[in-house]
């Protein structure tokens, strides 16, 4: 398959699925790197699904699940309730 054939592809499943934005190749790379990384998944595991030489590419990610990683408490914050009310 050539490029063109993936993008065609893309495109179809996307007016398919009611999807009004223009949906290609990269932008399901971009959305499967972003959704890894809000469900938790180590940026070196992510590194090396996309294939990328240096964890200073894959980090370029990180600035779009920011927001949802900020709201996130960490194990620390969540034990850190129980240690407070138990002294």
């Amino acid at each position: 398959m050539c490029r063109r054939q993936i993008a065609r592809i893309c495109e179809k499943a996307a007016k398919a699925a009611g999807i009004g934005k223009r949906v290609t190749p990269h932008t399901l790379r971009h959305c499967f790197a972003t959704h890894l990384l809000e469900a938790g998944t180590d940026i070196r595991i992510l590194q090396r699904l996309l294939g990328h030489s240096g964890l200073n590419i894959t980090a370029r990610y990180l600035h779009v699940a920011e927001n949802y990683l900020d709201a996130r408490k960490t194990p620390l914050e969540l034990h850190g309730q129980d240690v407070d009310q138990n002294g």
